[in-house]
């Protein structure tokens, strides 16, 4: 990491900008967070030493004006982002502006999220991936934990990567389950948290199926990786599913020990994969 370079955190949900903040005290780094309202978790900020701004996701306008009065150099966007009410939508004159510009290009999560990492460009900011500044963070190739996926769950996973594979290249979502063949659901707005609670009242007699997150064969590494964590661990057991399988070296793993712990206890598989060797 460039400690002489000052970091402005765009702050959502999740434990990844508690865990970055971590880290920029650890190398000493100036810092400036923008936590988004709704999305941010409310503890994010325990205290005064930490330099913030609450916005709502209509206020790009303030947030770049208060990324440049922090004289803010480099970007990283972070953490997860709910659906917005009809509050959060109405927008500052910049993001009316910003929204104008892209017209079409807001029809798909990847476009939107592109076309603002242009717009913090524009604005003289160096925009970064967390796997930049936390390259322990992204999950390796192969088995993490003591369980390993059997013969069918391998197949669930070939299954898996390749639908997946198909839903990112449309801009729809990461995540896909599959159980003996069979696409139980894919991943749309709701999450993947409400995919895999949704899919536990799908599932069929026999192994259970598998939980697989891709990233979007044309996604900026740079924002919105595919994720998981303890709690999607936590939902994959209670839904009884096999395991879960996340794109190797492009999805990140959050509180990794304590994921791979919950993942032993269940009985559960954890593994990153290459999507080539499951073609």
């Amino acid at each position: 990491m460039n400690n002489t370079r000052k970091l402005g955190i765009i702050a959502g949900g999740g434990d990844i900008p508690k865990q970055l903040i971590s880290r920029c005290r650890q190398e000493k780094r100036d810092f400036f967070v923008l936590a988004i309202e709704g999305n941010a978790d409310k503890d994010l900020i325990t205290d005064n030493d930490v330099p913030h701004q609450w916005i709502r996701i209509g206020q790009a306008g303030t947030g770049f004006k208060r990324f440049a009065e922090e004289k803010v150099q480099d970007v990283v966007m972070v953490g997860t982002i709910r659906r917005p009410s009809f509050f959060d939508l109405v927008p500052d004159l910049r993001t009316t502006a910003f929204f104008a510009k892209i017209g079409t290009k807001a029809l798909g999560d990847d476009g939107i999220l592109c076309a603002l990492v242009k717009e913090l460009e524009s604005e003289g900011l160096y925009v970064k991936g967390i796997h930049e500044v936390m390259p322990e963070i992204l999950i390796k190739s192969g088995v993490l934990g003591k369980v390993k996926p059997n013969k069918q769950a391998l197949l669930d996973i070939k299954r898996a990567v390749e639908v997946a594979t198909e839903l990112g290249r449309l801009d729809v979502g990461q995540a896909v389950i599959v159980q003996q063949g069979l696409v139980l659901g894919v991943e749309g707005i709701e999450g993947t948290g409400e995919l895999i609670r949704r899919c536990g009242g799908y599932k069929r007699k026999g192994d259970g199926g598998v939980l697989v997150k891709m990233r979007k064969p044309q996604q900026d590494m740079r924002i919105d990786l595919p994720t998981i964590g303890d709690k999607t661990i936590e939902a994959a057991y209670a839904s009884g599913l096999q395991g879960v399988a996340l794109h190797a070296g492009n999805g990140l793993i959050v509180n990794q020990a304590e994921t791979i712990r919950l993942a032993d206890k269940y009985g559960l598989f954890v593994m990153g994969v290459d999507p080539n060797e499951f073609k």
